[in-house]
């Protein structure tokens, strides 16, 4: 079992990232270890200057992240934990594929024409060759899980897509050079919407502060933003089919049941009948017991910037040494070495 995961360190985490994909990226860390694979995660900072950024900004962001990870609870003793940056095979391993890829393929991907918008001739060669990175990223470590939400579907797929190709016109069937991934999409993988706007995801984008409850947030500010998080007049139904047509209350519940670790119906259960006024003290607090911890050991390592530098150092040694093989791999069946 080998997991491969990438997070953007742009901005700051918020819950849904913990619900939605950092709790899992320690479920699979376990797992992996357990059963003597291995588990890459990496902050894809190669991915951000694909979009206008600042580099200070981040730079910090990227610190800032892997703080946030190992609070979480990913271990450096367990996982591979490390930036794009510092391992150029990444970088290398998207220019061999770029032979392969398709202009008819990259065009197809639904992040490009959401991120573009109609000003397609005035982004940047990186936005549109995203994907291909990407695709680079979880093929370099032969990975057979990579965590996807349903954004990134087609991102894998289109990463299958190129593996298959190059494996079916470089490589001979019973040695091919790249495995095909497979998507790992958690069962409670919850989709945290926005607390302001229950169609919206959650999302660092947002202009409105209130409309996400972030990692570093203390307890008071957790518990102020969840008190004007927006509802309607409406007590809580007994039954999932009462939430059909109230999209905030729905995502309050979900919310509820993921930090719980239940189910949307036992929430119901607990709370059917019950109006905002009595859910809404009970979801704060338990929002703040189970992010506290984490919020609290964040602080103390964001702080220990020698010991952040040296996880990053670490994992990314590990990571350029178990990126050499296929790398290797992939020049030779192109013939830009001799096998």
């Amino acid at each position: 079992m080998i997991v491969v995961s990438g997070i953007q360190p742009t901005g700051k985490p918020h819950l849904g990232n913990y619900l939605g994909a950092i709790r899992n990226y320690v479920k699979l860390q376990d797992e992996a270890h357990a059963s003597g694979g291995k588990c890459f995660i990496f902050l894809a900072d190669l991915h951000a200057i694909s979009m206008p950024h600042d580099p200070a900004e981040l730079h910090a962001s990227t610190l800032e992240m892997v703080a946030t990870l190992v609070a979480c609870g990913l271990d450096p003793a367990k996982s591979v934990l490390f930036n794009q940056a510092q391992v150029p095979q990444h970088a290398e391993l998207q220019w061999l594929l770029m032979g392969t890829a398709r202009m008819g393929w990259l065009n197809r991907m639904t992040q490009w024409k959401d991120k573009a918008g109609k000003n397609r001739e005035g982004q940047s060669v990186a936005l549109f060759g995203y994907p291909v990175l990407q695709a680079a990223d979880v093929l370099l470590y032969q990975a057979t899980h990579v965590p996807v939400g349903e954004d990134q579907k087609q991102h894998l797929e289109l990463a299958r897509d190129i593996a298959q190709k190059f494996n079916n016109d470089f490589a001979s069937e019973d040695a091919p050079v790249f495995t095909l991934p497979d998507p790992y999409i958690p069962e409670e993988a919850a989709r945290i919407m926005s607390l302001r706007d229950g169609s919206k995801k959650m999302s660092k984008s947002d202009p409105s502060d209130m409309s996400r409850i972030s990692l570093t947030d203390d307890a008071d500010t957790m518990a102020q933003k969840i008190k004007k998080a927006k509802t309607d007049p409406e007590p809580l139904p007994s039954e999932m089919a009462g939430l059909a047509d109230r999209p905030e209350a729905l995502n309050l519940v979900s919310i509820y049941a993921a930090l719980q670790g239940s189910s949307p119906q036992a929430v119901l259960n607990e709370f059917g009948g019950e109006g905002f006024g009595k859910f809404k003290p009970a979801m704060a607090q338990l929002l703040v017991s189970t992010l506290g911890p984490i919020r609290d050991r964040f602080v103390e390592l964001k702080e220990d910037r020698e010991a952040l530098d040296a996880i990053l150092a670490r994992g990314a040694s590990q990571a350029r040494e178990a990126a050499a093989p296929t790398l290797a791999a992939a020049y030779t069946a192109l013939g830009l070495v001799r096998g």
